[in-house]
């Protein structure tokens, strides 16, 4: 049986508008430019992350990050981290790659 009564109508109704204006708030955050932008900057940084330890382990000699078992060279020279490096060239690019993009919104 359907409800007849208009108060309860009209409540159903105030429930629906604002369930659906979250769920319009929620599409519309989702795929804002800005947001899309934050989350692949972040998975970008997830990913050099990633591939910068695993080349300072291959440098070191121990893949998979298994320090553990890993030989200690208390002799030789200290290992340098490639980390500042490939951060170093990973901003030289970018700012490489804004400087080309204004350059060309400016003609």
């Amino acid at each position: 049986m359907a409800e007849t009564d208009p108060d309860a109508l009209e409540r159903q109704i105030e429930r629906t508008r604002a369930e659906l204006a979250r769920t319009v708030d929620a599409i519309a955050d989702r795929v804002s430019p800005k947001r899309v932008a934050e989350r692949s900057v972040t998975k970008a940084k997830s990913g050099a992350r990633q591939f910068v330890t695993s080349l300072e382990d291959a440098l070191r000699g121990h893949p998979g990050r298994s320090t553990a078992h890993a030989p200690i060279d208390e002799d030789g020279p200290p290992t340098r981290s490639v980390g500042p490096l490939l951060i170093g060239i990973g901003a030289v690019v970018a700012i490489g790659a804004a400087v080309v993009l204004l350059r060309r919104r400016a003609r």
